[in-house]
């Protein structure tokens, strides 16, 4: 049996995804800190999808050895894809962030995601048919007033998953890397960046994507050839593209 490892699933992109792919007879691991909204969703999925094998893990990923113990325990399933989707943000000016969240930001956004990427490539370099799938945002890619920290995180993980999907183009791998770049979706990734519950979309914001959304696009990624799936930030649609970023070596 192949599962899909989905972090960040206890809400948002990572919860509507979980959703998406049941529907197509994918067995998962769900990821997350929250263990009953894990299960509500366990609840959800076996409904869609019977068949389905659902393994839960209830898990704090800004501790970083909680980063490790998680990939350990999952060495014996076959993972054809890994989604690294947990992430969160902060809209402070530098001079007024909370360094202790900042920190956590770091480890969840940067290291967690470069750890459990650097774990699935090791071990999945040569599988034929298996993918790493990391969630960027449109804020990878341009600098939000306001959220310079977050941003920079976002640069990080698109940059770095570019450049990885160049390499293992390059080296013949028959592992895929690929990014997803939403833009303003509504979920509680406001709430958390904020500090307050509350925040309603559909005041607040010209255009937005629900959960639900970002979730097709991004099973449109994993089922394309492409390496970039952004959501314009002009008009809101989403594309696939190839890379965004220079890579120095793409035509050697």
């Amino acid at each position: 049996m192949k599962y899909t490892v989905i972090t960040g699933a206890s809400s948002g992109i990572g919860y509507e995804t979980a959703k998406v792919l049941a529907k197509k007879g994918k067995s998962l691991v769900l990821v997350a800190r929250r263990t009953d909204e894990l299960e509500k969703l366990r609840d959800e999925v076996k409904a869609l999808a019977p068949d389905s094998d659902v393994i839960l893990r209830s898990v704090d990923l800004t501790e970083s050895v909680n980063v490790h113990e998680l990939y350990d325990s999952l060495k014996d399933l076959d993972i054809e894809t890994w989604i690294n989707n947990a992430g969160f943000g902060d809209f402070d000016n530098v001079k007024d962030v909370s360094v202790p969240k900042v920190e956590k930001m770091l480890r969840l956004n940067i290291e967690a995601l470069t750890v459990l990427t650097s774990r699935y490539v090791h071990d999945y370099h040569d599988v034929e048919g298996t993918t790493v799938l990391n969630v960027s945002s449109g804020g990878g890619y341009r600098i939000v007033p306001n959220a310079v920290t977050y941003c920079a995180t976002k640069f990080y993980v698109s940059a770095y998953t570019e450049g990885l999907a160049q390499e293992l183009k390059n080296s013949g791998a028959k592992l895929q890397a690929k990014v997803l770049a939403p833009a303003a979706t509504e979920t509680e990734f406001a709430d958390r960046s904020r500090g307050e519950a509350g925040f309603d979309y559909s005041k607040n914001v010209a255009k937005y994507h629900t959960a639900a959304e970002m979730a097709t696009f991004l099973d449109q990624l994993l089922n394309s050839d492409q390496i970039v799936g952004i959501v314009n930030a002009e008009d809101y649609s989403f594309e696939l593209r190839g890379p965004l970023f220079t890579y120095v070596g793409a035509n050697k």
